[in-house]
């Protein structure tokens, strides 16, 4: 469907790909990987057309269609919800107000037997016709559909997109790509700003679609459960492996192993006859052979062998003060702004060293419970903390409190304590920041690096109560298995709000539901959570 033939990049000097070519066909569903800076957000742009390449072509046929949602991205206007949605069928409604115009221009012309009156009677045949095609005249239901989909309400529907957070400003946009139904979707970290129930629901309309996707995500189930296919950037080369995600992994990890047993032999053939031409070459008897070796050498291609990440760190958290037995106690707990009752009639109790999880769509009050948990909202019932409870709180805004005069160093460096002030280079690199960013003051940072910045300054704190509201969405894959395995280890007790299954399986063994003005225990973890909720809603169908 799509050919992308010797593709080439340069910017400042740098080749950040060369001589890339592969095939998009359709229906594939690629996922598109690789470290961070490999070029896999360029690769996207470029094939959306929105970045044009140093070398190679992109070949489209000019009956196909390209749909791109950008990892940042704001949609602002006074349209609501609805029409902004709706602008997905814009081109529809254009052929409408013109159809619409040249019948009231045939209702109230008398010159029927004009070339003039004839020319209206084609054109709007003509614009019926191509109208009709398209089979989507009354698109409100989809537009419905899709909304309700990705998590907004029937009350969202009036609301302007100025009100909505960009997060939410994000799924807007996904809205009018997935009614435009194009023939290829690009997606660049599309799960970032929603809930599970949302996701699951993308999940199922990409792979129902039919639909050519290519996508970028940290989130490991996301991936897995939608891609087929998987193109992996790398020192400038792609590797296409035609698997999912974690076969893909399998074979990636043979793949290097075969090419460092390559390297190392090289690497002794080459030690055996540097060996052989030093010792004999003054020997008249030997000169032809040393030549000989010499030229081979000189003529040798060196195997690489791909980047494979050596900065990995064991994360480990300061050993954490005792608590008392109980660090939270909510009874009875409720919160209402004005006449929206978030949820009421909360009662729950969290143990000391337990590891649980807030879930459920957004809105639903995970964040305002925690927000009372940390005493920054009244609220109506009682929520306790228990005897020496010390809380680090990961709030999604966390980057705004950072001291934007410190530098990068500084920062984690001042509340390093014992063996990992030795090692905070090391933990800087594991979070992403390469020596060349220690120096910049936290004031010039992107807010994906401010975020990650935050989480590894919370991380150092001695605390016994971890809070993290959605703390892997701006980590990779890498990044975020560190903090899994620290988090593992961790002897305090955590309260994780987030939508990334991957990341909480395995993590959290309880789990608290938000939703219907409620807060439901569960005892099992995640994914026995969802196979339960997902049975719970069938139930509900039948009845």
């Amino acid at each position: 469907m799509i050919s992308v033939d010797n593709l080439s990049l340069e910017f400042g000097g740098t080749t950040l790909f060369k001589d890339i070519s592969f095939v998009i066909n359709e229906k594939d569903r690629i996922a598109l990987m690789g470290k961070n800076g490999a070029g896999k957000s360029t690769m996207l742009k470029i094939l959306a057309g929105e970045r044009t390449p140093t070398g190679g072509f992109i070949s489209i046929p000019k009956d196909r269609t390209i749909a791109y949602l950008p990892q940042h991205l704001i949609t602002e206007n006074k349209r609501s919800l609805f029409d902004e949605a709706s602008q997905a069928f814009a081109h529809l409604m254009e052929l409408e107000r013109k159809i619409n115009d040249i019948n009231s221009q045939l209702e109230t012309r008398t010159d029927y037997e004009s070339e003039a009156y004839y020319k209206l009677i084609e054109d709007v045949s003509a614009l019926s016709e191509k109208l009709y095609a398209h089979g989507e005249l009354n698109f409100s239901e989809d537009v419905e559909k899709i909304l309700l989909g990705l998590g907004f309400e029937r009350t969202d529907f009036g609301r302007p997109t100025s009100d909505f957070s960009g997060g939410w400003r994000m799924r807007i946009e996904l809205a009018k790509i997935l009614l435009k139904k194009p023939d290829l979707i690009l997606l660049d970290e599309p799960t970032n700003h929603m809930d599970i129930d949302s996701i699951q629901w993308l999940e199922k309309f990409l792979v129902n679609s039919g639909k050519a996707v290519v996508l970028i995500s940290h989130d490991r189930a996301f991936v897995d459960n939608i891609t087929t296919r998987t193109i992996e950037l790398t020192m400038g080369r792609i590797y296409d492996y035609k698997v999912s995600f974690t076969h893909y992994q399998q074979l990636r990890k043979e793949r290097r192993e075969q090419q460092q047993r390559a390297f190392d032999e090289q690497q002794k053939m080459i030690a055996e006859n540097t060996e052989f031409i030093e010792r004999f070459k003054g020997t008249y008897s030997k000169a032809l052979q040393v030549q000989s070796r010499i030229r081979m050498l000189e003529k040798l291609q060196i195997v690489e062998v791909d980047e494979v990440d050596t900065s990995a760190l064991k994360l480990k958290f300061p050993p954490s003060p005792r608590s008392g037995s109980f660090p939270v106690i909510v009874h009875e707990a409720g919160k209402a702004y004005g006449e929206h009752q978030v949820f009421s009639d909360a009662s729950f109790t969290i143990e000391r060293g337990q590891k649980v999880a807030f879930v459920g769509k957004n809105g639903q009050g995970k964040s305002t419970l925690v927000k009372m948990l940390m005493g920054e909202i009244d609220y109506t019932g009682q929520v306790t903390l228990g005897h020496n409870t010390m809380i680090g709180y990961f709030a999604q805004n966390q980057a705004s409190l950072l001291d934007e005069e410190l530098n990068v160093f500084q920062t984690i460096d001042d509340v390093a304590k014992g063996d990992m002030r030795t090692r905070v280079k090391d933990l800087l690199g594991a979070f992403m920041f390469g020596g060349d960013s220690w120096t910049k003051k936290v004031k010039v940072l992107s807010g994906g690096e401010r975020t990650r910045l935050a989480m590894i300054k919370l991380l150092l704190e001695p605390v016994n109560l971890l809070i993290l509201d959605e703390p892997t969405n701006h980590l990779d894959l890498r990044t975020k298995d560190i903090l899994k395995s620290a988090l593992q280890d961790y002897d305090g007790t955590l309260i994780l709000v987030s939508h990334d299954r991957d990341f909480l399986d395995g993590l959290a063994s309880k789990v608290f539901e938000f939703g219907n003005g409620s807060v439901k225990e569960h005892l099992e973890d995640i994914y026995g959570f969802l196979q339960k909720k997902n049975i719970e809603n069938l139930k509900v169908l039948e009845k």
